[in-house]
């Protein structure tokens, strides 16, 4: 799960590197369209974690067929939801461009960009959906390899599409986006084969392709608390990205790298998050509650002592890191101080990634949107203003590293009262 999640924000750096040739101008755009798809993954983050929850719970329980049709009606709330959100994404992806701060540049290289990820984010959701049900039935391997093969598909694809190479348009920007949708479409069919097939512990039925209202509503019902945690953290981000704007288009750059760089660092740890997602579900399942906690505190255990090496690697190296994506000597002095400030919080970070997700597991979604509630509304955005106002850019940093050690310090509090081992799915 680890390795998927690498392979998944590779996707995201990948683009950005190969964009960064083209200038701050180009990053900042993708930069920006990256703010507002992950909005949009709001929807897709609950129907995930949800179908996740169930279907893990109903292994545990050795109901296989309760859980290929919670699996049959996620995909299909999926595909409603995705093709609705396109429609209205396209429509307005310059809209929101503008409302984030973009300049004229920014917003013309943005916009092509932005609705072309709008159109393909099907995709998205489908390949995220995909994971989620795998990763429920306890399924690591077959999520990787899908990732494995598509992101090997999106870096080929990349410098062909933006730059031109041999026979192929040289598109640019839009290059970038039309390969990272072509690849994940193809892992997406592949990815549906597989689970019709049966040959990933789930076998879904092309009889069950219809919709089946209480189910949904089930999912959604339990997934709505995950889709306004989200939402929550991307209205946060959104609201950080405009407070940085103010500051031009090379702390914007700055902070777009900084964003791709603390989500590598993230994505282990939403590995193990959904590793203890699947072993607290599946373990309720069971009726064994005490496993169900143990596999809280050793995932994140496991995250804390890979987070405090990489904290000080990143917090020596920050310059070189940064200089990876973009040469500017501004971008690099901007870059380097939010990941320096940054990194003093990852094991706080760690432990709110890594619990949360496990209450999300025992299908416990409220508790963790109240407390991003409160980290994130009640103390980010507060700090970001108010620091930024003494300290510039590093105030904004600062900010967001003090609601990071918050959120981690309340998240573990929480899960020791072990409320959430009651929660029926």
């Amino acid at each position: 799960m680890i390795a998927a999640n690498m392979l998944q924000t590779l996707f995201n750096v990948v683009d950005m590197i190969f964009v960064g040739r083209l200038g701050p101008s180009s990053i900042a755009a993708v930069a920006l369209s990256g703010v507002i798809m992950m909005l949009i993954m709001t929807v897709l983050m609950g129907l995930a974690i949800a179908t996740q929850a169930m279907v893990a719970r109903f292994v545990g329980a050795r109901d296989s067929t309760a859980a290929a049709d919670i699996a049959t009606q996620s995909l299909l709330l999926g595909t409603i939801a995705s093709l609705l959100l396109a429609c209205v994404g396209i429509i307005f992806s310059p809209y929101l461009l503008r409302m984030l701060g973009a300049t004229d540049d920014v917003l013309r290289l943005g916009t092509g960009y932005l609705r072309i990820m709008f159109a393909g984010s099907l995709t998205m959701f489908l390949m995220f959906l995909i994971r989620a049900i795998l990763h429920g039935a306890g399924n690591a391997v077959v999520p990787m390899r899908l990732l494995m093969f598509s992101t090997i598909l999106n870096i080929i694809l990349d410098p062909l599409l933006i730059f031109g190479i041999g026979f192929f348009p040289k598109l640019g920007v839009n290059g970038a986006a039309y390969a990272t949708v072509s690849a994940r479409g193809i892992g997406m069919i592949i990815g549906l084969f597989i689970l019709f097939k049966g040959r990933s512990g789930i076998k879904l039925r092309p009889r069950k392709l219809r919709i089946d209202l209480n189910l949904m509503w089930r999912i959604v019902r339990m997934g709505i608390f995950s889709s306004l945690q989200a939402l929550l953290r991307n209205i946060s981000q959104m609201a950080i990205t405009r407070i940085v704007a103010v500051y031009g288009t090379f702390a914007i750059a700055a902070y777009g790298i900084g964003m791709r760089v603390r989500m590598v660092v993230m994505m282990p740890g939403f590995g193990l998050a959904t590793a203890a997602a699947t072993l607290v579900g599946q373990s309720l399942g069971a009726q064994d509650p005490e496993r169900a906690e143990k596999s809280g505190y050793l995932s994140v255990l496991f995250y804390e002592i890979f987070m405090v090496s990489l904290g000080i690697f990143f917090f020596i190296f920050a310059r070189q890191v940064v200089g990876i994506f973009n040469s500017q000597p501004e971008v690099i002095d901007v870059g380097s101080m939010y990941l320096r400030i940054l990194s003093l919080s990852f094991v706080f970070l760690a432990s709110s990634i890594v619990l949360g997700r496990a209450m999300n597991g025992a299908g416990d979604t409220l508790s963790p949107m109240i407390i991003t509630l409160v980290a994130l509304l009640g103390l980010r955005i507060p700090l970001a203003v108010g620091l930024s106002r003494e300290m510039g850019t590093n105030g904004i940093w600062l900010g967001m590293a003090l609601s990071d050690v918050a959120n981690g310090v309340i998240t573990t509090f929480w899960f020791s009262r072990g409320k959430w081992k009651e929660k029926k799915v």
